[in-house]
């Protein structure tokens, strides 16, 4: 590999990664060697972690620089999400360390849903184990386009080429029988030490592939052209002068301009937007993340929740969904209660009619219907919702495509969804 101030400077974007695996395979060492030998923490970050090791009598631990939570330092383990920002002459990075404890496995949802790799650690001394599976099963239901399969801990078993092959190769297996399509790259290294994760090191010369950095660097983002449709949930309705309306929000995918047609969802009206501004200035299109204030030729009603959409782009509004959900409360799902069901800025009351089957991660396969979902089960199920929402399917467009359910009383998040099919109750464009 060449070195950070050898590389090929050309701006290759932004990257969201995750980095999963099972209890004590090194995630958040791994992330602190990533950020301290790209040359990303500051001096007085370094310092207080080598004054934290010393006094504990150890070498410099670089998993401090991830788990920040008082309950992690003292039980060397990582039981929130932590989300770290660093960047190469190449590339930006965000990557979050999802915990090992198969009990913090919910906590993995989130930061799943938005990345565009995982990096799956795998200790040389345990090989593919379940969590190992779990955790491939949910990137690939969140539909995560890259797996970097990083076998850590080589040191352990004398780097050991034979290991490598075994483990790679079992892997292969689980994820060919259960159906894991994700472009999947795999190599050793030794996080502690700092072997093939930004520089080769020493030790591992029979690899003769990237090293981790050089994977991330260089990985293909997905694109989110301005081929997916417009889609733009309000999030606020501002009152201008007099009957004036605006109405905020951010777009979350494709891209309108002014002039263009658009319908107001669920509802299904029509309007043109007539101007777009942004805290800068007026604008004649608005893109994909962009913050704006739409402002529309009609005086129709719309409100928070809404969504306009373009025209001239299928849309389908339902008020039943078949969806992917990850069961994350440690009360089970209960078929006869309601829940809130938050899709964008739209919340809606809706009951889970039916589970028509769960995800076996162990054989790699649907299990039928059970009873219930508990913790950390992923079933696929159909939901009647109280009003409709637009029902773009996860796989076509993730920022509108995912949902989450929330416990009335309590106001706990208890599933995270993925829409698979709706049943069109209006189709606009």
């Amino acid at each position: 590999m060449a070195t950070l101030d050898r590389i090929d400077r050309t701006d290759q974007g932004v990257l969201r990664f995750l980095t999963a695996g099972s209890v004590d395979d090194g995630k958040s060492t791994l992330i602190g060697r990533l950020l301290h030998d790209s040359k990303a923490i500051l001096a007085d970050q370094l310092a207080a972690i080598e004054r934290t090791s010393r006094q504990r009598g150890q070498a410099l631990d670089l998993s401090l620089l991830t788990d920040g939570l008082v309950a992690e330092r003292e039980q060397g383990i990582t039981i929130d999400v932590a989300y770290r920002y660093f960047a190469t002459p190449r590339r930006k990075f965000i990557v979050a360390d999802a915990p090992g404890h198969e009990q913090y496995t919910r906590n993995m949802i989130t930061a799943a849903s938005t990345a565009q790799l995982a990096v799956l650690l795998v200790d040389a001394r345990k090989g593919v184990v379940a969590q190992t599976k779990r955790h491939a099963t949910l990137a690939h239901l969140l539909g995560i386009p890259h797996l970097v399969l990083a076998i850590n801990k080589m040191d352990t078993v004398g780097y050991r080429q034979d290991v490598f092959v075994a483990i790679t190769d079992a892997f292969a297996r689980f994820a060919n029988d259960c159906g894991i399509i994700a472009a999947t790259q795999a190599l050793p290294l030794t996080a502690l030490d700092g072997d093939m994760v930004v520089e080769r090191g020493a030790h591992l010369g029979w690899y003769e592939g990237p090293t981790l950095l050089d994977i991330l660097e260089t990985a293909p983002i997905p694109d989110t052209p301005a081929s997916l449709p417009f889609r733009f949930p309000v999030q606020f309705v501002a009152r201008m002068s007099g009957t004036e309306r605006g109405y905020m929000g951010r777009v979350e995918s494709g891209s309108v301009r002014l002039g263009d047609e658009v319908a107001v969802l669920p509802g299904g009206h029509a309007t043109r937007i007539r101007d777009i501004r942004s805290v800068e200035s007026q604008r004649s299109i608005a893109r994909r993340h962009d913050n704006v204030t739409l402002f529309v030729d009609d005086p129709i009603d719309i409100a928070r929740g809404d969504m306009l959409v373009r025209k001239d782009e299928a849309a389908v509004t339902s008020k039943i969904v078949e969806a992917t959900l990850s069961w994350l409360d440690a009360a089970p799902l209960d078929l006869a209660r309601t829940y809130r069901l938050r899709h964008t800025t739209r919340d809606v009351r809706a009951r889970v009619r039916r589970i028509d089957s769960r995800w076996n991660v162990n054989t790699h396969a649907a299990d039928p219907a059970p009873a219930t979902l508990a913790i950390n089960d992923i079933g696929r199920v159909v939901l009647d919702l109280a009003e409709p929402i637009v029902a773009d399917l996860y796989e076509a467009n993730r920022s509108i495509g995912r949902f989450i359910l929330v416990d009335e009383a309590t106001h706990g998040t208890v599933a995270a969804g993925m829409i698979r099919q709706g049943s069109a109750a209006a189709i606009n464009g």
